[in-house]
């Protein structure tokens, strides 16, 4: 499945076959993807803690957070939302969405521990 914007640019693409949950987040997913390369960063922001909060357990929930906070960031310039998504994301410690915050991170104990290896 494609997830179009209004020009017919593609900004999500699912293959195979998804649970009802991931399917829907996945699908928000693209919305929020929509708002935030259209740059309405408020409603990207709206949109990705939506999926965040409605689908916690799903693969997409770290990358709804991490973009979440990239988009609060963008329309606001207010830098500190990078840093507290850190802390957020250590729900996720296998999450490649923790490892690409890690470098907002303004503490050592807000850092994400690495996988050994």
């Amino acid at each position: 499945m494609l997830i179009l914007d209004s020009a017919g640019k593609e900004r999500q693409r699912l293959e195979g076959y998804l649970p009802k949950d991931e399917f829907r987040a996945n699908l928000e997913m693209g919305l929020a993807r929509i708002a935030f390369t259209h740059k309405r960063f408020a409603d990207a922001e709206k949109l990705y803690g939506k999926v965040a909060r409605s689908y916690p357990n799903s693969t997409a929930a770290p990358e709804a957070l991490y973009w979440e906070a990239v988009s609060h960031y963008k329309g606001t310039n207010d830098h500190t939302s990078l840093g507290a998504v850190v802390e957020k994301l250590k729900r996720y410690p296998d999450s490649v969405w923790a490892e690409k915050a890690i470098p907002w991170a303004h503490s050592p104990e807000s850092e994400v521990p690495h996988k050994p290896g």
